[in-house]
């Protein structure tokens, strides 16, 4: 196999635009086998890996990924209208040792250090691009790769929380009858400071989104994504809420904090943006094993929503890990942007591995 500096990514010094348009192809790889059975939210599925949100810019991203050993594709977060991106940096490296929340600041740094601001602001096509190219990748993917659609409703001045609820579920709709095999509803973006991006941490209100895009996704699986919730109170607060409606939670959506340079200017206007990477990994294993004991807790009859994990994986003891705590699957993003080979590296390790999967 070639080295992971053969192999294209994410260019963090281009545009989003320009990343977008300038998306690499399918490559031909063989990834191994991961031994076991596995599913995704009911779906069937050769392995617990996957890509959350983020890093699938469009079709060519999804199928680029999937000819990399990642076998549950999210495309990356869509809209009812288009928005253009946050300007550069979109990206930028940190140096930051874990965080668990609250911290004030995160330097950046010169180069990659495992951790990253993400500033992206949810952009998105047009439904007229997006749908058609949602099409086109599902007839184009492997028929046991999974694509899964991440969905936004975007806030308007003068609206109810009605009318968010209707436009989350109108994108729903239009990702389904485009071929979606699941929906995501994004209830988190540290970089979106309004309603459509806190909804995570508004119980009620997530209920009543979830209940709206729910009439529409019908026996689709429909999963939720959320942001950091480190304690056990707000946690069960927000799994009773979207209970009735989620087949599964996706977790953890970055930790949000203020960005500085080597001069202790602020970043991004002085706004928080998400932080990504490995001084995520123990925030989101923590907040994992919150919600495991809060499924576990819960009566037989209850159906139970899958948790699927992200934050920080990027090798095959991390997926283990998070496996043995809770997670049905588990999703790379910076990991995966940074070495387009991982899932093959950890599809090696844990077909080589003599630990029984089921």
């Amino acid at each position: 196999m070639q080295h992971a500096q053969h192999f294209p990514r994410y260019d963090i010094r281009q545009t989003y635009q320009w990343n977008y348009e300038n998306a690499p192809a399918p490559v031909e790889v063989e990834p191994p086998t991961i031994p076991g059975s596995w599913s995704f939210c009911g779906l069937p599925v050769p392995s617990p890996l996957g890509i959350p949100a983020g890093p699938l810019l469009n079709g060519k991203w999804v199928r680029y990924y999937a000819s990399l050993g990642f076998d549950v594709l999210t495309y990356k977060t869509v809209r009812s209208s288009a928005r253009a991106c946050y300007p550069l940096p979109n990206l930028q490296p940190v140096q930051t040792t874990s965080l668990a929340g609250g911290e004030q600041r995160v330097s950046i740094a010169e180069t990659m250090r495992g951790s990253w601001a993400v500033s992206f602001g949810m952009p998105s096509a047009s439904p007229d691009v997006w749908r058609k190219d949602i099409e086109q990748t599902r007839s184009l993917l492997p028929a046991e790769k999974i694509l899964s659609v991440s969905v936004v409703g975007s806030l308007q001045p003068d609206w109810s929380l009605d009318e968010l609820a209707d436009d989350y579920a109108v994108c729903a709709k239009w990702a389904i009858e485009s071929g979606a095999d699941c929906i995501e509803t994004n209830f988190s973006c540290p970089n979106v400071c309004t309603q459509d991006g806190q909804l995570y941490q508004q119980p009620e209100a997530a209920a009543l989104v979830a209940s709206r895009v729910k009439q529409v996704t019908g026996s689709v699986p429909y999963l939720i994504k959320i942001g950091h919730l480190p304690e056990k109170t707000q946690a069960h607060e927000f799994l009773q809420a979207v209970l009735p409606f989620a087949s599964g939670i996706v977790m953890t959506n970055s930790v949000a904090t203020t960005v500085v340079d080597q001069e202790q200017n602020l970043l991004f206007d002085g706004e928080q943006r998400g932080i990504c990477g490995a001084a995520t990994k123990q925030a989101s294993l923590n907040q994992l094993r919150i919600f495991a004991d809060l499924i576990a807790e819960l009566p037989d009859e209850v159906d139970r929503p899958h948790l699927i994990s992200c934050g920080g994986i990027s090798s095959a003891d991390d997926v283990k890990q998070f496996l043995s705590a809770g997670a049905q699957a588990t999703h790379l993003a910076t990991a995966a942007m940074c070495d387009p080979l991982i899932a093959c590296q950890i599809r090696q390790t844990l077909a080589e591995s003599k630990d029984v999967y089921i």
